[in-house]
């Protein structure tokens, strides 16, 4: 059965303070699917990020949302529908776990947050989904970096998105633990049929959990498909400008797992 389109990006141009950093960006994200965005530091990633969650205005194309116009959603409506994940080093001063995840009803509550029934019904859930409920009562500032990050997700989830954007989520974590939390994001997407778009640096991560990749260069769309049709010896070349003579021979730690990808490494 063919999936259904949650955010469908049609020449998408965007940018900062009337200047184009992203520009003919046309991809999908799917419901149930994740959409990883991956590309060299500066490529215009985050700034696509930044636009699908409304944080940056579009400056030319058309972005679609569950078959509607962008610019047709109330910006309270755009809140209710998209779940925002942005890297931060969270400093609170005694806020429990609970109370960090219940700023996700914000969108529904309004300026005084006040919690209805089912405000703390989603909170709950949102806790118990993300694997968190047992460290609801704990200071967020107690927490590893791997659980703050489960954390942050239930965060997002509790605003009961149709779509999750989130940038570099799996940074900060051992590779333990971004398995563990790319496995439930994918488990999310699947139970909730949710889209996600995501970024990450790491190739081996990208190819386990996409299930589209979009390769992002100088702002524009270097390549778009399987995670089997992008992550090719060439295409990864071309991407991050590797010398195919140097892969896993300099000491880069980067190098070094793109070469263990194309089975080249030591």
């Amino acid at each position: 059965m063919m999936k259904q389109c949650m955010l469908e990006a049609k020449n998408i141009a965007a940018g900062y303070q009337g200047r184009r950093i992203i520009e003919g960006l046309n991809f999908q994200a799917l419901r149930g699917e994740l959409l990883i965005l991956m590309g060299p530091n500066g490529a215009g990633k985050s700034t696509l990020l930044k636009t699908i969650a409304g944080r940056l205005p579009v400056m030319a194309g058309e972005m679609v949302l569950q078959g509607k116009a962008w610019d047709a959603f109330s910006v309270q409506e755009r809140a209710r529908q998209i779940g925002a994940f942005f890297p931060e080093r969270i400093r609170t001063e005694h806020m429990t776990c609970r109370e960090m995840v219940e700023m996700g009803r914000y969108p529904y509550t309004g300026h005084f947050g006040v919690l209805g029934k089912a405000d703390r019904l989603a909170v709950e859930e949102a806790l118990e989904l993300t694997n968190v409920t047992e460290l609801a009562d704990k200071d967020l500032m107690e927490l590893s970096d791997g659980q703050r990050q489960r954390v942050l997700l239930a965060r997002a989830i509790c605003q009961e998105p149709k779509l999750l954007i989130l940038d570099e989520p799996t940074a900060y974590l051992d590779i333990r633990y971004q398995l563990e939390f790319l496995s439930l994001l994918r488990k999310l997407c699947k139970e909730r049929d949710i889209a996600a778009v995501l970024s990450v640096h790491e190739v081996e991560l990208a190819w386990r959990a996409a299930d589209q990749l979009l390769c992002i260069k100088d702002g524009a769309m270097a390549a778009y498909g399987t995670p089997e049709e992008v992550l090719k010896e060439d295409q990864l070349q071309k991407l991050f400008e590797i010398d195919p003579d140097k892969l896993g021979k300099d000491g880069s730690p980067e190098l070094e797992q793109y070469a263990k990808m194309l089975g080249r490494g030591r």
